[in-house]
């Protein structure tokens, strides 16, 4: 790993929690709400873990997946998905916290545990992606060598990862307490629909013997449904 990524590693880490707090604690407009506490410490965790796991075993994927962003993407189509993608994230966490501030829903603990249990999940799921496939970067491309996964996660679905964040995509507003907050679910899986569409023809025309893995493995995101 290069001092340039290390250095911008550490950034992002600790710029992660205070963006994240400025986001849930500014709209709900006080502190007291133990959900967002809660979450920010299982969603940081996660991805201390996950990081620290790249960091000793597979510093060149930490490396692909840091080139993230609309900015890191090549096709234009993907740059637009990403942004929404991006705004979806954010309204992932603002719509809960708004929640909170107005009191439009109500929801037991139990049920956020559950949240904070599929968030966990998630990240599970993206671990056990980067593990099988150390080419999974977070833009979309083919890199020299590359070969098609079949193994693993990806006997099951052609896009785990993408799975993984459905998953994370449910898990985060049940954290944060909002019933409401799943509706961004409802506009964020179109965008990720799209986007392994637009993948998918990419990898057709781009590398070798994904037609053939796309004829054995029929589901892409949700076996037996989609």
């Amino acid at each position: 790993m290069t001092k340039r990524i290390s250095s911008e590693l550490v950034i992002r880490l600790l710029t992660m929690i205070p963006l994240l707090w400025l986001v849930l604690f500014l709209p709900a407009g006080t502190l007291r709400y133990w959900e967002a506490w809660v979450f920010s410490a299982v969603f940081f965790a996660c991805n201390l873990a996950l990081t620290g796991y790249l960091v000793v075993k597979d510093p060149q994927l930490l490396a692909r997946r840091m080139r993230v962003g609309p900015g890191a993407e090549k096709s234009p189509v993907q740059r637009i998905i990403m942004v929404f993608a991006t705004l979806g994230f954010a309204a992932a966490a603002v719509i809960p916290a708004l929640d909170h501030r107005f009191g439009w829903s109500e929801m037991s603990p139990a049920v956020v545990l559950l949240g904070d249990a599929l968030v966990v999940l998630a990240y599970v799921g993206f671990l056990r992606v980067f593990k099988e496939n150390t080419f999974g970067a977070a833009t979309i491309q083919v890199e020299e060598a590359q070969q098609v996964i079949s193994s693993g996660p990806y006997a099951l679905v052609r896009h785990p990862m993408y799975s993984a964040a459905l998953v994370l995509a449910v898990g985060m507003p049940l954290a944060l307490g909002s019933w409401w907050g799943l509706l961004t679910v409802l506009a964020c899986a179109p965008m990720l629909v799209w986007r392994l569409l637009d993948e998918e023809q990419f990898l057709h025309a781009n590398l070798r013997g994904y037609t053939e893995y796309t004829r054995k493995v029929r589901w892409r995101l949700v076996p037996g449904l989609f």
